[in-house]
């Protein structure tokens, strides 16, 4: 074999291996685990564990009834979709405990992350919330110079008392999972404040803010971004109640038609924005999970899938507990998994639930991976 057939042979066969390992990694990318160390989660109280009834105002039972058997801090009958996100990026050696709140100065452990998520935040001010999604971008900043700070000084000082057990690790803090939900109440403050046509007209300078609070986040060594669209704000009962009377304002679901198209196309700018962000930032890789989609599912099969209709919620003022008129007020129903609302405005333990089933396994992600598989990019895998 002369020298020119055995050059074009040997890259042959590389160029073959190549091939052979970029089909392997892209078909099985979807069952490969990232083995994230770490979560660090921004957002309202859709995946707030603890945080603003540390800091504001106390979340009372019945709330956490279902599963933690106390309040839990969550305006919910017990878990979060944040707090099944343990269960579904674990891998055989590594279970992610639950979420500390950054605000809440008892039992916490940040070892392996930590939640700056808070009730009615927003991602511009103002709103129902102080800590916006700017203040809590800060709050991870100061969080992560400062722990990381104390866990050097207590390694180098070994006879120090302290621990460094609930500590993160400073060199994870780059191989850790952000997660950001955060979006829905911007759109309700502005439903309950200005008008649709003013809402809608607000969508650009949202979704603007966002951008450079990613961008600070990735100069500050994230990498990998799990992002959640806004939910269908128009199926909330909350919202529903208010248009009972006008059905020509709901749609098929009996959820309010005009709130659910806001969300649609706030939720369109959000994934150009992060189709924006791929091309800035191509050493990170950008999760879109569509949960108004699965939502909206869990809505529209309702009872088929077990519930009740989704306008019945099963806890009124959930928050507080009360009498009027020698009624009891605060109380849940005897079946809060039959109920995709706790409350009117948050969604009940099992549905929560079932909804991390499905966008946690890609089914309504873009690209369409898995948790487990968020440090990979289908498009750029070799």
């Amino acid at each position: 074999m002369g020298f020119p057939w055995k050059l074009f042979y040997v890259f042959g066969i590389l160029f073959w291996g190549f091939s052979q390992r970029w089909r392997t990694v892209e078909s099985n990318a979807g069952s490969f685990s990232c083995g994230f160390p770490a979560i660090y989660n921004f957002g309202d109280s859709n995946s707030d564990t603890g945080g603003i009834s540390a800091a504001m105002s106390e979340i009372l039972s019945p709330n956490g009834e279902t599963f933690f058997g106390h309040p839990a801090g969550r305006a919910c009958d017990g878990r979060l979709i944040i707090d099944f996100i343990g269960k579904f990026t674990s891998s055989e050696n590594l279970k992610l405990p639950y979420l500390s709140a950054y605000l809440d100065s008892v039992g916490t452990n940040f070892r392996h992350g930590a939640n700056f998520a808070t009730g009615g935040s927003s991602i511009r001010p103002p709103g129902y919330s102080p800590f916006n999604l700017w203040v809590q971008i800060s709050q991870f900043i100061q969080f992560k110079a400062r722990t990381s700070s104390l866990y050097n000084q207590l390694t180098l000082n070994r006879r120090n008392p302290l621990t460094i057990s609930n500590l993160p690790r400073p060199a994870e803090f780059s191989q850790a999972l952000y997660t950001i939900d955060i979006g829905q109440n911007d759109l309700a403050h502005g439903f309950q404040y200005t008008t649709v046509k003013q809402v809608l007209a607000s969508i650009p300078d949202i979704i603007g803010q966002l951008p450079q609070a990613i961008h600070t986040l990735y100069n500050e060594g994230a990498r990998f971004f799990w992002v959640h669209n806004t939910g269908p704000i128009g199926c909330l009962p909350v919202s529903v109640l208010y248009e009972i009377s006008k059905p020509w304002n709901l749609d098929k679901n009996g959820c309010v038609r005009l709130q659910n198209e806001v969300a649609m196309e706030f939720n369109r700018q959000l994934k150009d924005m992060i189709s924006q962000l791929r091309a800035q930032l191509p050493f990170a890789r950008f999760t879109y999970v569509d949960v108004y989609s699965a939502k909206y599912t869990l809505v529209s099969d309702a009872k088929n899938l077990g519930f009740v209709e989704a306008v019945n919620f099963c806890c009124g003022n959930c928050m507080k507990k009360g009498m009027a008129n020698g009624t009891v007020y605060g109380n849940p129903c005897n079946h809060p998994a039959k109920h995709i609302s706790w409350d009117g405005i948050h969604y009940s333990q099992a549905a929560n639930m079932w909804v991390a089933e499905r966008i946690f396994n890609g089914s309504f992600s873009d690209p369409p991976l898995s948790i487990q598989s968020a440090c990979h990019h289908q498009t750029t895998i070799l």
